[in-house]
């Protein structure tokens, strides 16, 4: 059941992907943020009212630092895949198992400078070595030069991920519940859509606004969409902590990696992408890089 549930919530994130993808071509990043988080904020306190949940919280700057980082994330990942081929920019957002463990490995050195780090895993250096060389073929064959910015985007949201996947686990290991850590997120998400949407609009004189808003407001298409991103991205967070509540993590983590062939899957049947062999075996590479870093970030670390 575990893997079901994960193997869904991967689905319902490349069908977010998809979603994001179409819609920014009407909508700007900003406004796909806002209508994210918002749908995100009504339906985990829907679904919170009626397990009789509580919104109260005493990590409300810990809520913040995460909803910060996860936006921050989100942004750079959605600015990305409305740039690049899908499957190339959420296979470069994935990387943030990979930066888990390059940011474990530099506490773990940091809090033993000057010692011999006597518990190093060469599983985690290996990964981690593993998972540049696999970004090295996987951009290689395919990256166009006008492509290089955007992609270094994505790898940007993928270790930004990684702070607020840490984050996460701090407040987990505190005892705080997923769903109101999935609620504030939300919460900041929107918040922070609204202000970029403010800060965007506000060069536009009175008629672009107006254009803007007359051509969103009433396409039919773009709406649904955006509904899409709201309600995959939201049903695909409460079943991802289904299925790390239900079983083995590590069983979740791996399981997650199956999105980048949805998602390659996807990219081939909508936008006709083809991807070139090296470009798959640096995808394959990428795999095995993040399952091996999520054996090591799931087991306990000693400090």
């Amino acid at each position: 059941m575990q893997a079901l549930w994960m193997l869904g919530a991967t689905f319902l994130f490349s069908l977010m992907g998809v979603c994001v993808k179409l819609a920014s071509e009407t909508y700007t990043t900003a406004e796909i943020i806002t209508y994210r988080g918002a749908i995100g904020v009504l339906g985990i306190y829907a679904i919170l009212k009626w397990q009789n949940g509580s919104l109260k919280t005493s990590m409300l700057k810990s809520h913040m630092w995460r909803g910060t980082f996860g936006v921050v994330s989100l942004w750079l990942w959605f600015y990305s895949i409305s740039k690049l081929p899908l499957s190339l920019a959420v296979t470069l957002a994935y990387m943030s198992s990979i930066w888990v463990a390059v940011i474990l490995f530099c506490m773990s050195w940091w809090t033993h400078r000057g010692k011999k780090i006597t518990h190093l895993s060469p599983a985690l250096v290996g990964s981690i070595l593993l998972g540049f060389v696999g970004v090295v073929l996987l951009l290689r064959p395919t990256l166009r030069a006008d492509q290089i910015f955007d992609s270094l985007i994505a790898l940007c949201s993928g270790f930004i991920a990684a702070l607020a996947y840490i984050q996460v686990r701090q407040m987990g290991v505190a005892g705080e519940p997923e769903a109101r850590v999935v609620f504030y997120f939300s919460m900041v998400c929107t918040i922070i859509g609204v202000l970029g949407q403010l800060s965007q609009f506000n060069g536009y004189s009175d008629a672009q606004l107006a254009a803007h808003r007359h051509s969103t407001v009433f396409e039919v298409r773009a709406l649904l969409l955006l509904l899409g991103v709201g309600v995959t991205a939201t049903l695909a967070q409460l079943a991802m902590t289904r299925a790390y509540r239900l079983g083995n993590p590590l069983v979740a983590a791996n399981l997650q990696y199956v999105g980048i062939v949805f998602t390659a899957s996807l990219d081939l049947w909508i936008w006709d992408v083809h991807l070139s062999l090296m470009s798959w075996i640096g995808i394959a590479v990428i795999l095995c890089s993040g399952m091996i870093a999520s054996s090591y970030t799931n087991q306990p670390q000693q400090t």
